[in-house]
């Protein structure tokens, strides 16, 4: 049986992840989980480039192998875990035979899709990417004294980004109304919503910064953040929470996270930037895209 060493060391990564949240909460500063966190999304990211989608998507399923089938035999199954050819869609082997529905779906879509999927998937994985790591710097490096023009151009491209990982994600989403395992049409109109909350904060980000309303150009650009955080990262975890409790319905574990994953993100910002996280203010961060 083939050890799974890319799902183990994401466990690890995971668990020390988790213990730097511990820390900021301590310490109220909350960078480096933060950084950890897009460290991680990078590796995971750049995987799709380096070892090809159907790879990097067994990988992404073998994670949730584990999760989805506690409790389970080996070759017990139930209404939201499924089979794929070969067993191919997992790199845990012949260990589980049962993964998650809408996990086999997503690996068949992108091993024998049409070169148009493959290439949108890859456009939306790279320029959500761009977006993500530059909303971050420009955090870490708001738009005052000598760092404004800087802070302007970088705001720019990441804008760019957005609006083009945002253009493939709605396109890729367009597709998911047949897809029954990923949930039909209520997980395209699902996608939509996060593009709408991801897209819609940024846009308001950079409205009020060219109005010059630097304080409510920083909460919408604080929101915009915490959706891309739960787009990326809520949507994942709450998938390993919500697998094995329902998987007696097909899709609905899925659709939970397709539809309250960025939201919820938003949430979180709400929580951090007025409670939590002193480090991030009006006269250090007064913006994540730009003026």
């Amino acid at each position: 049986m083939p050890i799974a060493y890319e799902v183990l060391v994401l466990y690890g990564a995971l668990v020390a992840w988790a213990s730097l949240l511990v820390v900021g909460f301590r310490r109220r500063n909350f960078w480096p989980f933060l950084a950890f966190g897009i460290l991680i999304a990078l590796v995971l990211n750049t995987g799709y480039f380096v070892r090809g989608q159907p790879a990097s998507i067994a990988s992404f399923i073998g994670i949730y192998d584990v999760f989805d089938n506690i409790g389970l035999g080996r070759t017990e199954g139930a209404p939201a875990l499924a089979q794929c050819v070969d067993n191919a869609c997992t790199v845990r082997g012949d260990r589980y035979v049962h993964h998650p529905s809408w996990g086999v779906a997503f690996h068949d879509r992108f091993l024998n899709g049409p070169k148009l999927r493959t290439n949108l998937l890859y456009g939306h994985i790279a320029f959500n990417t761009i977006a993500f790591v530059l909303l971050h710097l420009q955090l870490w490096r708001p738009g005052t004294g000598s760092n404004r023009a800087a802070h302007r151009i970088l705001g720019k491209v990441g804008f760019g980004a957005i609006t083009l990982g945002t253009i493939a994600a709605v396109w890729l989403a367009s597709e998911h109304g047949d897809v029954g395992e990923y949930g039909g049409i209520m997980a395209e109109l699902g996608f939509y919503s996060i593009s709408a909350f991801v897209y819609g904060a940024a846009v308001v980000s950079v409205i009020t910064a060219r109005r010059g309303d630097i304080t409510a150009h920083r909460k919408w650009s604080i929101r915009y953040a915490g959706s891309m955080w739960g787009a990326f990262w809520l949507f994942r975890v709450m998938l390993v929470v919500t697998g094995p409790m329902l998987r007696n319905w097909e899709s609905l574990s899925l659709l939970l996270s397709i539809w309250l994953s960025a939201p919820l993100g938003i949430l979180v910002a709400e929580y951090f930037r007025t409670r939590q996280a002193p480090t991030i203010s009006p006269q250090r961060s007064p913006s994540l895209v730009g003026s």
